[in-house]
């Protein structure tokens, strides 16, 4: 049975009369890339600052590799490589200083390990602080959350401020943890990079948890869009009972519609007709996000 790297049971947390956190219930799997998304406001920072012994929650328990809230904090906090949401880095001191006190406070890390996610990041380990933009302070941060290679990586909003290229090299980061089989529970309202690197994705929605799914699963419910063109007009009655189907549009030889699910009863329905083209967008889960806030609006009212 694999063990969990992170699980609650009906955390809550509460500010005078409003509730951040409502019955959380959340199991992270060791070794697994977890991605935990939502807009802004909607509990994931607090959620991340209970488990890191940050803020204590007014309800519920919560363990993070294998300890409860409270116990042995420095042995856990020296397992965990954690990336805030809203990096705060000032004063004089150079890069290179910084990351040497942070390695010391955890006991010492490996020197080429940090050197190499510097390079990678394409990190001026030179420069001083204060004078670093803001995605190069967002730099800084990743390196230090993964130079002492943890166990586990919290890590909130993580690509902030970094542009697309270095975007691509941290998701690599996320990709090499997880083949080295740490956990990696990343929080963040940017859908595609968590899309391309979480085998688990948790949706959370003003404090509660609104879906837990695999993210295969996730991808192929998502809505995609589809537009064929066939050789001849086609009958609208070949199309209409297929599942998942809405919006369809027949016009003479074109046929455009959006599909939830398996786009497999489609493929088999147009291939009885010969087909100059046809074009099928991948799932966005951009729209598979909202449609989950739209059934947890209805279970609600």
């Amino acid at each position: 049975m694999t063990s969990l790297a992170i699980e609650t049971n009906g955390l809550e947390k509460k500010y005078g009369r409003r509730r951040g956190l409502v019955d959380l219930n959340l199991q992270v799997p060791q070794g697994t890339v977890f991605g935990f998304i939502g807009p802004n406001g909607a509990g994931k920072s607090t959620t991340i600052r209970i488990l890191l012994n940050l803020i204590q929650p007014t309800g519920g328990t919560a363990t993070v590799l294998g300890r409860k809230l409270g116990d042995e904090k420095v042995a856990v906090r020296r397992q965990i490589g954690y990336l805030p949401g809203t990096l705060i880095l000032e004063g004089r001191q150079k890069v290179k200083d910084l990351l040497a006190y942070l390695g010391n406070l955890r006991g010492g890390v490996d020197r080429r390990v940090m050197d190499d996610l510097c390079d990678r990041l394409e990190l001026d380990v030179n420069a001083s602080i204060n004078k670093l933009s803001k995605g190069n302070k967002q730099k800084v941060g990743i390196v230090q959350a993964f130079m002492h290679q943890p166990e586990l990586l919290i890590l909130d909003e993580p690509t902030s401020g970094l542009d697309p290229l270095l975007q691509h090299t941290f998701l690599e980061l996320v990709e090499e943890a997880h083949r080295d089989g740490r956990t990696v529970f990343m929080s963040s309202h940017v859908l595609s990079e968590v899309q391309q690197t979480a085998q688990v994705i948790g949706v959370i929605r003003e404090g509660r948890m609104v879906k837990v799914q695999n993210a295969k699963e996730m991808h192929l419910e998502s809505l995609r869009r589809v537009d064929i063109e066939f050789a001849e007009s086609v009958p609208r009655e070949m199309f209409v009972k297929i599942p998942g189907l809405k919006n369809l549009n027949v016009a003479g030889n074109h046929v455009n519609c959006d599909l939830v699910g398996s786009p497999d009863q489609l493929v088999k329905v147009a291939a009885r007709f010969p087909m100059v083209s046809l074009l099928c967008e991948e799932p966005d889960l951009e729209e598979t996000f909202y449609s989950y806030y739209e059934m947890a609006e209805k279970n609600a009212s």
